[in-house]
């Protein structure tokens, strides 16, 4: 039996989500940090039909209909939460994180929905009195990793801050499980970020389905050597960030990225490629940022496509929820 009636007309709800860059090296498809660009989406119960509004990134591409990912995931988490989908539904979307870049744009998207769902049920529930809504973040977290894929770009727009997620099940994402990590707070990321596209299935389709043994032993080293740098110890952050498993794999998918993570890293930088791609990252820390943009500037100079680089800072905490009526 659905709890439909339970959303009253009028009721609005408002979540707002940070974007996110995964892998961070050789952390693949497990270690994700929270980028202060942040989405913002409204959902109000009521009127005739659905009725989307989108704006900033992306807003000229993503549909909007049902088929719009949001949505998609607004009423999968209603449905999970034993609740029917309402017939009259409005979604505004303001969208700041730049789509297929690398960010986690469509992680932001889901763990957006699925927020939004919980919140309108925390409302229904009388768990809202206050302004600011509380979510119950294992629950968002789950079914936005469910519905990507992989857990580690949702699970730091879910948690804020470093996330490593894993799995109970090697063939499907269930039973996912997270642990926050306090990140150092002289670590400052840089973000690069071009004019050029990379779907997420363009950049997984160049990778194998097998990896020597002796590449994944090294990989296993410098994931866990990355905890510590990110952790304790900055000044091992170049080291840490190495990786054997996906990015050189995927040097075909994205050659400008690469050049630019060979060009700061042969400068003793930490620069990674974000997520899938195109966007490159950079952990600098606090007191040697301003060379590090420097050098980000000089690498960059020389590409034919146009980088955009920004320092986004790490959010402490990730999706936040409140009431708008």
């Amino acid at each position: 039996m659905t709890k439909a009636a339970g959303l009253a007309d009028g009721l609005a709800v408002a979540v707002t989500v940070p974007a996110s860059s995964a892998n961070l090296g050789p952390g693949f498809d497990s270690i994700g940090l929270a980028l202060g660009l942040w989405d913002d989406y409204t959902v109000r119960i009521g009127g005739a039909g659905l009725r989307i509004e989108v704006t900033g990134e992306g807003a000229a591409q993503v549909p909007r209909d049902a088929r719009h990912l949001v949505y998609r995931c607004l009423a999968r988490g209603l449905v999970a939460a034993g609740y029917g989908v309402p017939s009259g539904l409005e979604l505004s979307c303001r969208n700041r994180v730049p789509h297929s870049r690398g960010l986690g744009s469509s992680a932001t998207a889901a763990v957006a929905g699925f927020a939004l769902a919980e919140a309108l049920v925390a409302v229904s529930q009388g768990r809202g009195a206050e302004a600011e809504l509380p979510l119950r973040l294992d629950v968002v977290g789950e079914l936005a990793a469910q519905a990507e894929g992989h857990p580690d770009n949702s699970s730091a727009s879910v948690y804020g801050g470093m996330t490593v997620s894993w799995s109970d099940d090697v063939a499907a994402v269930t039973g996912v499980h997270t642990a926050s990590i306090d990140v150092d707070e002289r670590i400052q990321p840089l973000v690069l970020v071009p004019d050029i596209e990379l779907s997420t299935a363009a950049a997984r389709a160049a990778l194998p389905t097998d990896v020597p043994l002796k590449s994944a032993s090294l990989n296993a080293g410098r994931s866990a050597l990355l905890v510590e740098a990110m952790t304790r110890r900055p000044d091992l952050l170049s080291a840490a960030t190495r990786d054997w498993l996906h990015q050189e794999q995927r040097r075909i998918a994205y050659p400008a990225t690469m050049r630019v993570v060979d060009g700061l890293r042969a400068r003793g930088l930490a620069a990674v490629v974000s997520g899938a791609g195109p966007t490159v990252m950079v952990l600098a820390t606090r007191d040697a940022v301003d060379d590090a943009w420097a050098a980000a500037q000089d690498v960059v100079s020389t590409e034919p496509a146009r980088w955009e680089i920004a320092a986004p800072g790490i959010p402490r905490c990730g999706v936040r929820a409140r009431r708008c009526d």
